[in-house]
């Protein structure tokens, strides 16, 4: 496929469905071996360049600029609990418990995706998206269909309390906006009511990083930051799978991707293995005394 042109994300994307339908024809009895499971995958672009979190130095400084901006609680879902931009537009009041402390992952907000609705006898010249009479095409939200992707994620006491503030604040809006508010149920949306663009949502995140005086990054940066946070707090692996939402079977190759091992884990890790070494010698000593007396 490479050869004939395609990218290595594409012929990889190809490898990875010609190996999962030859693994259910194995499974099934109606092949002896997945000849696509014995070929080794294009490296892809994101293989060779290392993902490169933000450091906990950097979530800090963006929390502290956080705290100053309007949907505060949007980026404290990102740089805390790492969730994706999709799952965190598409939250709906509905899947929100605060009363419980987590949040329901359903659904998914999508990016807009217009045609032209001025007519081939009086085109406008501009792009669909910026026309007068654009139609969209693509809905605004799609369930989550893996099955790690629909899932509860515990919130800290601190989003707790920031999250009924942003309702609060909300209200304040709606309120001050009369009838030129947009109503709908989503926990994020605009000055005016009405869903968040991503565009704009991007654009936001992109501020924020200027603000906050840290260096450019992706906003899907912060995700794997906020993975390598939750291991230097100490959360079980199984936790934070079921946080970040990474399928079952492929979330040991994730972590060992995204989750950067950091100085404070290798020096824990190192007084670990010298507790280990020096009590050994000693537990030693203990078992033949007692060998010994018995």
């Amino acid at each position: 496929m490479q050869s004939a042109g395609s990218k290595a994300g594409t012929a990889h994307q190809a490898h990875r469905t010609a190996r999962t339908a030859l693994g259910e024809a194995v499974r099934r009895g109606h092949a002896a071996k997945n000849a696509a499971a014995l070929a080794k995958p294009p490296r892809t672009e994101e293989d060779e360049n290392e993902v490169e979190p933000y450091s906990v130095d950097e979530v800090q400084s963006l929390l502290l600029e956080v705290n100053k901006r309007r949907n505060s609680a949007r980026w404290m879902l990102a740089l805390a609990l790492g969730l994706r931009q999709g799952e965190t537009l598409g939250l709906r009041w509905s899947d929100v418990e605060l009363d419980n402390e987590y949040l329901k992952l359903r659904r998914n907000r999508l990016r807009p995706k217009y045609e032209h609705g001025c007519g081939e006898a009086a085109p406008c010249g501009r792009k669909a998206g910026y026309c007068a009479a654009r139609v969209r095409v693509r809905r605004e939200t799609k369930n989550t269909k893996p099955r790690a992707g629909r899932r509860a994620v515990p919130l800290p006491g601190p989003l707790v309390v920031m999250l009924r503030s942003h309702r609060e604040a909300q209200a304040r809006e709606r309120t001050a906006a009369g009838n030129l508010w947009t109503e709908s149920e989503y926990v994020f949306t605009k000055p005016l009511g009405g869903p968040l663009s991503p565009n704009t949502d991007h654009h936001d995140w992109k501020r924020l990083l200027e603000d906050a005086g840290v260096r450019d990054g992706r906003l899907h940066d912060a995700r794997h930051a906020a993975g390598t946070v939750l291991m230097l707090l100490g959360v079980p692996d199984r936790v934070i799978d079921q946080i970040t939402g990474w399928e079952p079977g492929g979330a040991a190759r994730m972590r060992a991707r995204y989750l950067h091992v950091t100085d404070p884990m290798l020096k824990e890790a190192a007084r670990k293995i010298e507790r280990a070494i020096r009590e050994a010698p000693e537990k030693l000593a203990v078992d033949k005394d007692q060998d010994d007396e018995a």
